[in-house]
């Protein structure tokens, strides 16, 4: 994720910051648009199989119509991203609370079983993280939960779900060894539901893009419009066409680039969710609440970006 700069706000930034810009993704579709802007003007200024041109009409209606298709989708992207991100905020609310109730409500467990129970849910965090990145969580895996459960947690198709599995059932069996009377057991059980709903809502929107023939759609009718333009342009602007072309590629270029980027906000590009530091603010709460001595430090930004 994008940390705006202390100053987003300056005409240099807003002008010329790459970091957290789609510029360095569109640049070359933008490039090859200019330079086709070009060739047809410089054919047209040596009278060389150029015979037509056209009005703004045309173009015109088709702009204000791929506006407004590239606003919906972009909006339709964004909401996919808040989603998730209201996922990952009741998971961090969830995680502090199951935590809490561990150390409140089970006082005579150990605290070497208390801890053990705790870091299962960071665990949790964690290989939701990987599985929804599609990275290896082996490591991961080893270092939050027990040695006896990694076998198992590995060889799983659904390792978060593996690991919820056996939080439930580490809870349920701890409750009833500590005495915790069934209302109790039953709001610690709520806040386990709340991890198997945030599981669900994030396997609903990886599993679940956006259509392919939309995005095909709205792709192909950007690149033809964009290719059109030199056409309408040439007449008023003679050799300022390629400039306004290169502007308005930018924008309709980048639109479409947006919607692409934070379509999946779980993968590892620059505008999706910082997982990394969500986990390890679970981390941190967790640890503090357990009265853990080597507490880690939150993440920071590189380079404006948060991962």
């Amino acid at each position: 994720m994008i940390v705006r700069p202390r100053n987003p706000n300056s005409v240099f930034t807003l002008l010329f910051a790459l970091k957290g810009s789609i510029v360095p993704v569109i640049w070359p579709r933008v490039l090859y648009t200019m330079l086709l802007s070009l060739a047809v003007v410089v054919a047209d200024k040596r009278g060389l199989a150029l015979h037509f041109t056209l009005n703004a009409a045309p173009l015109t209606l088709l702009g204000l119509t791929l506006a407004i298709f590239l606003g919906f989708r972009n909006n339709v992207a964004y909401q996919r991203w808040w989603e998730a991100r209201t996922l990952w905020g009741e998971l961090v609310i969830a995680s502090r609370n199951l935590a809490r109730q561990t150390l409140s409500y089970m006082p005579t467990l150990a605290p070497a079983e208390q801890a053990w129970l705790v870091k299962n849910i960071i665990g949790f965090t964690h290989v939701l993280r990987h599985e929804l990145r599609g990275t290896p969580a082996d490591a991961d895996v080893r270092r939050w939960l027990s040695p006896d459960a990694v076998a198992d947690i590995t060889a799983s198709k659904n390792r978060p779900n593996a690991v919820l599995g056996m939080v439930g059932t580490a809870y349920a069996d701890a409750a009833r060894a500590a005495g915790v009377d069934s209302i109790l057991m039953a709001s610690m059980d709520r806040e386990i539901d709340t991890l198997s709903h945030v599981l669900g809502g994030c396997e609903r929107i990886k599993n679940t893009p956006i259509p392919f023939a939309y995005i095909l759609l709205l792709h192909r009718t950007v690149h033809v419009y964009c290719f059109m333009l030199p056409f309408c342009l040439i007449g008023p602007l003679g050799w300022l066409t390629p400039l306004a072309v290169g502007v308005m590629a930018y924008t309709f270029f980048g639109l479409d680039a947006i919607g692409e980027q934070i379509e999946d906000p779980f993968d590892l590009l620059p505008n999706d969710l910082p997982l990394d530091a969500l986990c390890r603010t679970v981390e941190i709460s967790l640890l503090e609440l357990l009265g853990e001595a080597d507490i880690p430090d939150p993440l920071h930004p590189c380079n404006n970006v948060l991962s």
